[in-house]
């Protein structure tokens, strides 16, 4: 039974260190960007799009197209950080159990 305490002292640890880098991460922002920077946009840390800036240049053209595309792809640039922003918290938190445990949020398997 003691093994067993121990197991679950263990446990709560883990799972107040992943609370606590979840919290911090979602009080990050990622920026994502496209066409060379002429389209960014933030993300927060929980995925919410907080901001988009677009260079007047890409207004003046009339091309609506190439604007949405852009700010599509400046979105999933964003993304892919968040991402990978989230999967180092993992790595760092979990240590060797990152992508061991099935079931844990953020992790793909």
């Amino acid at each position: 039974m003691k093994d067993l305490n121990s197991i679950m002292k263990q446990a709560q640890v883990m799972q107040a260190k992943l609370q606590e880098a979840q919290a911090k991460l979602a009080e990050s922002t990622v920026e994502g960007m496209a066409g060379a920077g002429l389209v960014k946009v933030s993300l927060t840390g929980a995925g919410v799009l907080t901001g988009v800036s677009i260079d007047e240049s890409l207004m003046s053209d009339g091309d609506a197209e190439t604007l949405a595309d852009l700010v599509v792809a400046a979105h999933a640039d964003a993304k892919n950080k968040l991402d990978e922003a989230q999967a180092a918290m993992m790595r760092q938190t979990m240590g060797p159990l990152a992508g061991a445990i099935p079931g844990l949020p953020g992790m793909k398997f």
